[in-house]
């Protein structure tokens, strides 16, 4: 079943999964809208350093930062994700409802285009793309959906 695949994407492929599983007993997230978490992609894309991935998931609000306000405007906060990776959310409030009622140790669940960076990465396109040429993106919140 694994011929074909060198040793090291066999170690690697196993501590995804590994992370993963040990990941969900150890940070029970609950549901949050039925997303369905993409944590074995996102582990990937960090390891890479990939950027441009679009991604599904959830995770604990570990840091509810200030809002980015040059240019268009991004509420920003950072996701503990189950593995234990990091996640800054930059979420296009120009274009999309704030979550206005977050709050650190809540959970969302998000879609959206994964950039790399060494703190674990940033999570945005959390929103429709008006033009219609990039794939929209979503956050779901204490059962509201925001794009």
């Amino acid at each position: 079943m694994l011929k074909g695949l060198s040793r090291s994407k066999v170690v690697a492929i196993a501590a995804a999964l590994l992370l993963v599983i040990l990941g969900y007993e150890r940070l029970d997230l609950g549901p949050a809208g039925g997303a369905a978490p993409d944590e074995t992609r996102l582990f990937e894309a960090y390891q890479k350093q990939q950027s441009g991935v679009q991604v599904t998931g959830r995770g604990r609000v570990t840091r509810i930062l200030p809002d980015d306000n040059d240019g268009s405007r991004h509420q920003r906060f950072v996701l503990e994700l189950a593995s234990g990776q990091t996640l800054l959310v930059a979420h296009n409030i120009d274009l999309a409802r704030r979550l206005s009622e977050l709050r650190e140790g809540d959970t969302v669940a998000f879609s959206g285009e994964y950039e790399w960076n060494e703190q674990g990465g940033v999570l945005h396109w959390t929103h429709h793309d008006p033009a219609g040429t990039h794939p929209g993106g979503w956050l779901e919140h204490r059962g509201k959906h925001y794009e």
